[in-house]
């Protein structure tokens, strides 16, 4: 918004007042046509119950309201030159959005067939909510969204992600009342304390209180003006008020908008002017709009006797049996008439030039912003050579490293190296430090705009790491900042994932919807670095235990999901490394922060990783001589892979003559069929690597049963024993963990014996010799509050 000029003296003309209302009773006209008709769209006859959808489907309570927005942001966009976009947060505002882009040519743009004209209205109106067509949402198919309307409560966190390092971007989003009574919109309104009002765009919050949810007054919307103004303002937002009631005057509403988004653009201006040329540092108080419309506005004020207009029985489909009911079609052809289509277009069906006046041109519009379709401004980004980072690794197991700590020397290098640019950020609820990956403060601070106090470390006005604690905020950041062209990560305990199940559930669905665009370019992934997992929240206790997270996300479409668990530090280099390359994907990494032995050398994590599942053939006692192994210990995550490498080692010192084999699986969709997954494993390699008449132990990081689901139609699924997380988690020791949950190194040696046929017997020695470890194991950690000797100081190659 620096190039942004003051707004025009006085009050608008007799000409724009003109323009901006046919504009809104043509969205309206517009917004209302789509729920109802797949026919006569210019109502050129009267209306019969033909012309009708058989099935009546979307909202038309908030759409009224949305399309006054569009018309307004319109004029502020073309007046003052602005570079803009909007996030539409109302769960159905849908129709009157896609109004909208119609009206400004970039729907036409993206669908030619849906034309500036009678034919293309047809199929505007046709298409919505029908099959084949378009959802009633605002959508992926929407132009100029990165916002699905379902997504209750995370417009704002979008938003203001959208705002990062887009210092000329004015970002306008529109709040629904019922969506402000979310848990993900009220931490949003946080996000003020870190926007830069230098290196920043602007975010302008546009609350829309229409009085109603589906059949319930909304809160903000009863609550006084005082009380709410004080909600507002404390939260770092001066309130502007535009007050709006059925049968108003519309040279006074408009006059009224218009005002509130110029004081608005003029204070967004001065704020941004005092920061970058005067250096002023005190917190802001950005501009609000609290727009107050009736619902279902302009709509049918009575039907069959009841209110609507104003009340919840708009917020559907006011009128429901036009088909059946002679008095509601003639209802709905008076409603429609109201508007005055013949004003608004022409004998061919192209608006006439007054609706158009005020539309901004070109990448101005709203529906046609690049911004709002990030992968035409996405750029690579200069990942550094992994050699600069990597661990020399002698021999496996000779040494450890805590995983994500090194990985922090590779993201202050990519942070230091896009230190220009500004192009990727790392998010975290109040974790960054405690995930090891504090090297980033040496490139960047913590994003912060408040009070700063002697002891504070680390806090900037410019920083490029964003910390809240709330994950809804952070999420709703990073897919924002990601859907407008620029790369991040996500950091967080990886118990805490859950807290998004949600919100990543929705991004992979907009991901897949995105994908069958061929307008829409592809993104940069949404990566998560889950660490501090399950296996070492020793200390934290039961609460901070649960690695279902991936569960939830392999539930997902398969062309945009992936996990990884890396079992070391070279593993998770090449693994961060491949993600942040990636586009159009959710990648879902798992990998912990304390030391952890080293594996393989760089050159073997790459080969390794590739595969996403191999053998170790260093770590088993198969002869290489084309006979099968009598066993598999397989292994996902760095803690599983460490219980069976020791389990291994225990079987060759005590069964010298048993053919093990090691698998360690990093890609988790390696696991799946190739015709369920692109990762997938065709039957002919899994049976190599598995053999299927041989018994496998598999140790996985998370629950069990997920490894059966992957795997269920596999050869092998009969012979296969999965041990993982099975919820029994406490304040204990980190060994203790694994014994408690049946994963530990003893147990896995037992399932060898009880599973290989012939060694229930000849083995029964060493079994019991396991179990009886795991008995002085529970009487130890009791007596010593500390875990084993052989097990503390255990190594692969001691």
């Amino acid at each position: 918004m620096t190039d942004a000029r003051p707004a025009p003296s006085g009050s608008l003309t007799e000409e724009e007042l003109t323009g901006l209302d046919a504009h809104w009773r043509a969205a309206n006209y517009l917004a209302a046509g789509q729920i109802y008709l797949m026919a006569n769209p210019l109502l050129a006859e009267p209306l019969r119950p033909e012309h009708i959808k058989p099935r009546l489907l979307g909202h038309w309570g908030t759409s009224p309201g949305l399309a006054f927005v569009y018309t307004h942001l319109n004029r502020l966009i073309k007046n003052r030159g602005l570079d803009a976009m909007c996030v539409w947060g109302p769960g159905h505002g849908g129709p009157a959005v896609l109004a909208g882009s119609w009206l400004d040519g970039s729907y036409a743009q993206r669908y030619p067939d849906v034309s500036r004209d009678e034919a293309g209205m047809a199929l505007l109106f046709r298409q919505f909510s029908f099959p084949g067509g378009v959802p009633s949402h605002v959508a992926p198919q929407t132009p100029g969204s990165i916002h699905e309307g379902g997504e209750l409560g995370y417009s704002l966190a979008h938003a203001y992600g959208a705002a990062l390092d887009n210092p000329d971007l004015l970002v306008a989003c529109v709040i629904g009342d019922g969506e402000a009574e979310t848990g993900p919109l009220a931490a949003a309104w946080h996000s003020t304390t870190f926007l830069d009002p230098v290196h920043d765009g602007a975010v302008l919050p546009i609350l829309h209180l229409n009085g109603y949810k589906i059949a319930n007054p909304t809160v903000l919307a009863r609550l006084p003006q005082q009380r709410l103004d004080a909600l507002l303002r404390g939260y770092g937002h001066e309130p502007l008020h535009v007050t709006c009631a059925d049968g108003d005057d519309p040279g006074t509403v408009h006059q009224a908008m218009a005002a509130a988004l110029d004081t608005a653009a003029d204070r967004i201006a001065e704020i941004q002017r005092a920061a970058r040329d005067d250096g002023r540092a005190e917190p802001p108080c950005w501009p609000l709009i609290v727009l107050r419309t009736p619902k279902g506005w302009t709509g049918p004020a009575e039907v069959d006797g009841l209110p609507v207009a104003g009340t919840w029985r708009s917020h559907q489909v006011p009128l429901p049996s036009v088909r059946e009911n002679p008095e509601h079609l003639r209802q709905l052809e008076s409603w429609l008439r109201s508007y005055r289509p013949e004003e608004l277009f022409d004998e061919q069906g192209r608006p006439r030039p007054p609706v158009l006046g005020a539309v901004p041109d070109g990448d101005r519009r709203l529906g046609a912003t690049p911004h709002a379709n990030g992968g035409v401004l996405v750029r690579e980004l200069p990942l550094p050579p992994l050699e600069r980072f990597a661990v020399p690794v002698d021999k496996p197991g000779g040494t450890l490293h805590e995983p994500t700590r090194v990985l922090g020397g590779l993201l202050e290098a990519l942070m230091a190296a896009t230190a220009q640019r500004r192009d990727f950020r790392v998010v975290g609820p109040d974790e960054t430090a405690s995930n090891r990956l504090q090297d980033l403060y040496q490139a960047t601070g913590k994003a912060w705009q408040a009070e700063v106090l002697p002891t504070d470390e680390h806090l900037s006005r410019h920083g490029r790491v964003m910390e809240i604690l709330s994950e809804h905020t952070c999420q709703g950041w990073l897919e924002g900042y990601l859907l407008t062209g620029r790369h991040g990560l996500f950091s967080c305990y990886e118990a805490f994932a859950h807290i998004v199940d949600s919100m990543v559930n929705q991004h992979i669905k907009w991901l897949k919807s995105a994908s069958a665009l061929p307008w829409r370019a592809p993104v940069a992934s949404l990566n998560y670095l889950l660490t501090s997992h399950v296996w070492r929240q020793d200390h934290n206790g039961f609460s901070h235990q649960d690695p279902g997270f991936v569960d939830n996300v392999l539930n997902k479409s398969p062309r945009t999901v992936r996990v990884y668990l890396p079992p070391d530090t070279n593993s998770l280099l090449v693994v961060a490394d491949h993600v942040l390359r990636t586009r159009d994907r959710v990648n879902v990494v798992v990998a912990g922060k304390q030391p952890c032995f080293d594996w393989l050398t760089l050159d073997q994590a790459r080969a390794h990783c590739a595969r996403g599942a191999g053998i170790w053939e260093w770590a088993g006692t198969e002869t290489g001589h084309g006979e099968q192994p009598d066993v598999v210990l397989a292994c996902a995550g760095d803690v599983p892979t460490q219980e069976v490498l020791a389990a291994a080692k225990l079987l060759r010192g005590q069964l010298p003559e048993l053919a093990v084999r090691v698998v360690n699986v990093v890609d988790m969709t390696r696991l799946m069929p190739e015709r369920e997954h692109p990762h997938g494993m065709p039957d002919a390699e899994f049976d190599a690597l598995f053999p299927p008449e041989r018994p496998v132990i598999f140790a996985y990081h998370g629950y069990p049963w997920l490894i059966h689901r992957l795997a269920y139609r596999r050869a092998v699924h009969p012979r296969l024993h999965v041990r993982g997380y099975k919820e029994e988690g406490t304040t204990t020791t980190p060994f203790d963990m694994v014994v408690r949950n049946d994963l530990d190194r003893y147990r896995l040696v037992m399932d060898v014996i009880d599973r290989v046929p012939g060694l229930a017997v000849s083995a029964a020695g060493v079994r019991q010799a396991m179990a009886d470890v795991r008995t002085r194991h529970h009487r130890w950690i009791r007596e010593h509050g500390a875990d084993l000797p052989e097990v503390a100081d255990w190594s692969w190659s001691g």
